[in-house]
């Protein structure tokens, strides 16, 4: 058999298998989150949420709702990690940026063990 008949039954054969992969985690509802962004993301939204009063007192004074940032920013935010401490032992600190109905806003959180402290909600104008 030459090289180019092999060639094309190897694509054909990878064809496939991609086709029937992607359809299992489709139906699976399999979320690929492998990059560093999606994973401190997807880490903040599996644990208890704590707001601290300074963050609860930006949400009062910029009439934030608590659930457009846990849908909007931990969904769709932007992990800042140039701002962020993750060297930490105890708790890693993140900068979340992201972007809500009302405008777009920074937040400083605490990542620990099993809870995450939101400890400020600055807004970005």
């Amino acid at each position: 058999m030459d090289i180019l008949r092999r060639f094309g039954y190897y694509l054909i054969g990878l064809a496939i298998g991609a086709v029937i992969v992607a359809y299992i985690f489709r139906e699976k509802g399999t979320e690929f989150c492998y990059a560093p962004n999606c994973r401190v993301l997807k880490d903040i939204r599996n644990k208890t949420l704590i707001y601290e009063n300074e963050a609860l007192q930006s949400l009062k004074t910029n009439r934030i709702d608590t659930t457009g940032i846990s849908v909007s920013v931990f969904t769709e935010g932007d992990v800042i990690f140039s701002k962020s401490d993750t060297h930490l032992d105890s708790c890693k600190t993140y900068t979340i940026a992201g972007t809500l109905k009302t405008g777009k806003v920074e937040l400083f959180v605490r990542n620990c063990d099993s809870i995450a402290r939101i400890s400020t909600i600055t807004p970005i104008p």
